[in-house]
């Protein structure tokens, strides 16, 4: 069994490692195919800043999708239409790095890790070609209530109601199936903006698997899928160059030292006010989705 173990994470290892390098050949490709100015790639301090900020505790276990979206809300970084390709894009590289890091340090059944991933891969992969051709104002609803969801799964961690979870390592028979087919509908809707790690958290510990093993996992899912989705946004242009490639570089680094220099933090207060900055940045979005159709002319 350990065998198999180490013969999995490796594949998995290569495989990642494969598909980072696809994905920044393609992205650079497809890029220099638009011609853009000087100006317009360059990354700037803060989408630096911001990827550093929400990958240093996106590798906690704290989300990054939440965060960076109501930091764009703040700054008027990103157009609400280009938020959900931003974010798939621009942490793509920061969670691979995750993922190589926890994939190889813990210890999770290969079946229930390969079919977890693949189902949110696939899911991703669906979603991102409807949400790649969403009008603004449905991507500003989606988004509202995606961040409303996210909001409530900080205030339930940080109120005990989500569940400790139990020992196991591995799932089998209906509750794989289960997994797999929900991970499959949280692989679609991380295109919409709303971050796979609390739900998938929540969903392993549900089925009575050791919290612990949500790392691999959830991190394993999103460092796979994000590249697939990240591509169809990149090919679609509906995504912010200079936000993403901020992400990008700021959060390997916050990745590295969150992983092997500060490792754990009391993160209550933190979830706490996340969830008071993502309820808000979730009312501001609706309450824009609301009042265009008024301002631009629309019927209601």
């Amino acid at each position: 069994m350990t065998g198999d173990l180490g013969l999995v994470a490796a594949l998995l290892l290569g495989a990642l490692a494969v598909l980072a390098l696809s994905y920044i050949a393609r992205w650079v490709l497809l890029e220099r195919r638009r011609a853009r100015a000087p100006g317009e790639v360059a990354p700037g301090l803060v989408p630096s800043g911001v990827g550093f900020v929400t990958n240093f505790f996106d590798t906690l276990g704290v989300g990054s999708f939440a965060p960076t979206t109501a930091a764009f809300k703040l700054f008027g970084l990103v157009p609400d239409e280009k938020i959900p390709g931003t974010l798939n894009v621009g942490h793509a590289l920061p969670t691979v790095v995750q993922a190589l890091i926890f994939i190889a340090v813990v210890r999770v059944d290969p079946l229930t890790l390969v079919l977890m991933i693949a189902a949110a891969v696939a899911g991703a992969w669906l979603g991102a070609g409807i949400v790649s051709r969403l009008p603004r104002r449905a991507i500003q609803v989606g988004m509202g209530v995606a961040l409303v969801v996210a909001a409530t799964l900080y205030i339930m961690a940080n109120l005990g109601w989500i569940p400790g979870g139990g020992t196991a390592s591995s799932l089998t028979g209906g509750l794989l199936v289960l997994a797999v087919i929900v991970n499959f509908l949280l692989g679609a809707l991380m295109t919409l903006g709303v971050g796979l790690y609390a739900p998938c958290l929540i969903l392993v510990s549900l089925l009575g698997m050791n919290p612990i093993a949500a790392f691999p996992i959830m991190m394993g899912c999103c460092a796979f899928l994000m590249p697939v989705a990240g591509l169809r946004f990149v090919k679609a242009g509906r995504y912010e160059l200079r936000a993403a490639l901020g992400l990008a570089l700021g959060g390997i680094p916050g990745v590295l030292i969150a992983a092997f220099i500060v490792k754990q933090l009391p993160m209550n207060w933190l979830r706490w006010m996340v969830a008071v900055v993502v309820l808000y940045t979730a009312l501001a979005m609706l309450n824009a989705a609301r009042r265009r159709p008024a301002a631009s002319g629309e019927a209601a």
